[in-house]
């Protein structure tokens, strides 16, 4: 079974305007921690940006996901949402994102059932010019049981589903609106497009896409004039080909949802620990979770990541900045958007700026360890 999507208004002309220095060049003597002090990621962040698809917004080479950030969500017994969280911590680490130079913040209305919207649009509050808000609809859930109740890509139901995200994000209009159904049928793809172009002539959104990894069905949403981006599946260990080469084709901005394999590229999971019931990887997980199994990191996937961990961190990288920079190195057309709960979190994933781009040896190397003919 595929994976669901669970992984945010400037206007165009004030998001991070200010120009900037160019990146730090990388290398082993470079720290893989920021200090709390520090203006430089802001600068990088800042200097190193990309566009939104075919938009002339700028959105940088990070974004971050708020998946995490909602709080419980589940589906009858099963787990969708990454457990309990605290409100304060979660703010907290979004103003440090601002504070660094983060431009792009990617969430969903079904998110912690509307939780992830409202938490970060207290976040925003005074600093919504700052950011690029990208969120998503489709998945029909309630808001006091965080109960996921089904699908709906009815007109209507968009259209309501829009307005609902617009009053918990705090803001009149959202900058990138994504499809949340992944494998909705092609052939009823370009209704539900043409209801993403009528909301743009009514000034809720400003661009939109799909998140889908399937080419297919992302083709027909290419053709919209206001299509700006993909989001999809892809990390180190779970390259996405297809869908990278359709957005090098089509000018959109590929969106990459799980870029730490939900964690698993943070090394820190080990076969012994098990994560809780209520945690989308732990013992109450769909069937679509791959990379974890019974609430453990799923063996075949730990293979893979050891196959890799020390060309990840090169140069004195973290095993999530290698994971990171593999991105960089991969195609100018993708931006990777890791989860975070905390600022020191949030920190380590931009502390991977400081290093630029894995070199191309290595990730040759490592499509070598981890393809068809490799021993992972």
């Amino acid at each position: 079974m595929n994976e669901p999507h669970f992984s945010d208004a400037p206007s165009e002309k004030h998001a991070l305007a200010a120009p900037a220095p160019p990146a730090a060049p990388g290398g082993g003597q470079t720290s893989s921690r920021v200090a709390c002090d520090e203006p430089l990621l802001g600068r990088v962040a800042a200097a190193s940006r990309r566009q939104l698809g075919r938009s002339d917004i700028d959105v940088g080479l990070l974004g971050l996901g708020c998946w995490a950030i909602g709080g419980p969500l589940w589906q009858g017994e099963e787990a969708h949402g990454w457990g309990r969280v605290d409100d304060a911590q979660s703010i907290r680490a979004i103003h440090r994102a601002l504070d660094l130079g983060v431009v792009l913040l990617d969430t969903a209305d079904v998110y912690g059932a509307g939780h992830s919207e409202s938490v970060l649009g207290r976040a925003l509050e005074g600093r919504r010019q700052q950011v690029v808000i990208a969120t998503k609809f489709g998945k029909t859930f309630n808001e006091f049981t965080h109960q996921l109740t089904g699908e709906n890509a009815s007109a209507h139901y968009v259209r309501q589903a829009c307005e609902a995200s617009l009053r918990r994000l705090r803001t009149d209009v959202i900058d990138l609106y994504q499809f949340h159904l992944n494998g909705h049928d092609p052939a009823h793809a370009a209704a539900v497009r043409e209801t993403l172009e009528d909301l743009v002539q009514l000034g809720k959104i400003r661009h939109y896409g799909w998140s889908t990894d399937f080419p297919d069905g992302a083709r027909v949403f290419a053709e919209g004039p206001h299509c700006a981006a993909l989001q999809f599946q892809m990390n180190a260990l779970d390259d996405a080909p297809a869908m990278v080469e359709l957005c090098e084709q089509t000018g959109l901005l590929g969106i990459n949802r799980g870029p730490l394999a939900m964690g698993l590229l943070t090394g820190k999971y080990r076969p012994g620990g098990q994560l809780g019931i209520d945690d989308v990887r732990g013992t109450k997980s769909p069937a679509w979770m791959k990379y974890f199994c019974d609430g453990r990191p799923n063996p075949r996937w730990l293979r893979r990541l050891e196959a890799v961990r020390e060309i990840l961190q090169l140069g004195g990288r973290t095993p999530v900045q290698g994971a990171l920079a593999w991105f960089w190195a991969r195609s100018p057309s993708v931006l990777p958007i890791p989860g975070f709960r905390t600022a020191a979190q949030v920190e380590e994933n931009l502390g991977a700026l400081r290093f630029g781009p894995l070199p191309p040896p290595a990730v040759t190397e490592i499509e070598t360890l981890l393809g068809p003919d490799g021993e992972a």
